[in-house]
């Protein structure tokens, strides 16, 4: 015989002898089992209840009635208006010639199983029998903790549920899209990339309710600078070299002039340095200012860099701003043009009247 059925036999035996003792039946008297006589015994459509709600457990009598109890399993629970179970939850509704009930407050998992309503009358005891289902919601019980790795690595997350129906498990990558990436307990992401770190989000469904719980991923990876703009600065203004740099962990940066380092405050210079970028700014331009200079961003996965030039820009003159914006655009060639074509204007007409 099965373990199960050691169970069920130990089960059946135990309430037998529990409703002589009760019912204090001789024991010469026959007392008929639920497979002696269906007459006798009825099996009642089982319980759903979920975790935490009431359960009703209702017996109707209708009979000349010697003994009533409701037991669970192998313990009574009442005997008639006396209560037997020390659980507080349990407790007396009606007891009458017609019906006897009892009710089970904060139904949790462990009052699963079979009740029996036992009946003892004047000729002859019956029973009725009535299974209670638990439903439970889900909750997570085991989840990974957020992450940190470098881009190119593998990654494997968990999520663990209970509940009752068993629940079902997905995973989704918040963000606009909100797209599935998993429909299971486990999620796996081989050579992650820096598009995929982000809040992972875990959701575990049964017919009760729904648990959801997150983790984050934050993948790290070295800096890529912007390309450098270069700068035209008249001598004696101000200019300044924006610096960009997109980096896990954020990046570090370093300013040179030909290969020379620059510190803040060097020659009137201000470098001011965040996250995402650096600005170095030139307060007063000098003749020795004017060159190429190199950006450099650097976190602990590597670097990267970006060039810059600094360029004169000549003010234009009272004699330039005389000849119009084409001698300004054009600087002193274009002044020299227009200069020639109106030496060449003049001779022209100068030939025309010499005519007459």
């Amino acid at each position: 015989m099965s373990v199960r059925g050691y169970f069920v036999a130990f089960s059946k035996c135990t309430i037998f002898l529990s409703l002589r003792i009760l019912f204090l039946v001789p024991a010469g008297l026959q007392v008929r089992s639920q497979e002696d006589s269906q007459s006798d015994n009825k099996v009642m459509d089982n319980i759903t209840v979920r975790q935490g709600e009431t359960v009703f457990l209702r017996c109707a009598l209708g009979d000349v009635v010697t003994h009533t109890a409701w037991l669970n399993r192998s313990s009574i629970l009442y005997a008639g208006e006396d209560k037997w179970s020390i659980d507080p939850r349990v407790s007396l509704v009606t007891l009458n010639q017609e019906e006897f009930t009892i009710k089970i407050e904060n139904v949790d998992m462990t009052d699963e199983g079979q009740y029996v309503c036992a009946i003892q009358t004047s000729s002859r005891p019956r029973t009725t029998s009535v299974h209670i289902l638990v439903q439970v919601p889900p909750k997570i019980t085991n989840l990974s903790r957020d992450v940190v790795v470098n881009e190119g690595s593998n990654i494997t997350l968990m999520c663990q549920a209970s509940g009752k129906p068993e629940p079902s498990i997905s995973w989704k990558l918040i963000s606009s899209s909100g797209d599935l990436v998993s429909d299971d307990e486990y999620l796996e992401i081989p050579s992650i990339s820096r598009q995929r770190a982000g809040t992972y989000e875990c959701t575990a469904v049964n017919d009760i309710d729904t648990d959801v719980q997150t983790v984050d991923i934050t993948v790290n990876y070295a800096p890529a600078v912007s390309e450098g703009r270069d700068v035209g600065v008249t001598l004696g203004q101000r200019g300044v070299m924006e610096c960009e740099a997109d980096a896990v962990p954020e990046a570090d940066f370093e300013w040179y002039k030909d290969n020379r380092r620059i510190f803040n405050g060097f020659d009137g210079m201000e470098i001011v340095s965040t996250g995402l970028g650096s600005k170095l700014t030139f307060f007063n331009v000098s003749d020795g200012d004017y060159g190429n200079y190199t950006c450099v961003a650097i976190n602990t996965l590597g670097s990267s860099n970006t060039s810059f030039l600094l360029y004169v820009v000549v003010e234009p003159t009272s004699s330039t701003l005389l000849q119009g914006p084409r001698a300004v655009q054009d600087g002193s060639g274009g002044a020299m043009r227009v200069h020639s074509h109106n030496c060449l204007l003049f001779i022209m007409i100068l030939s025309f009247l010499l005519r007459f």
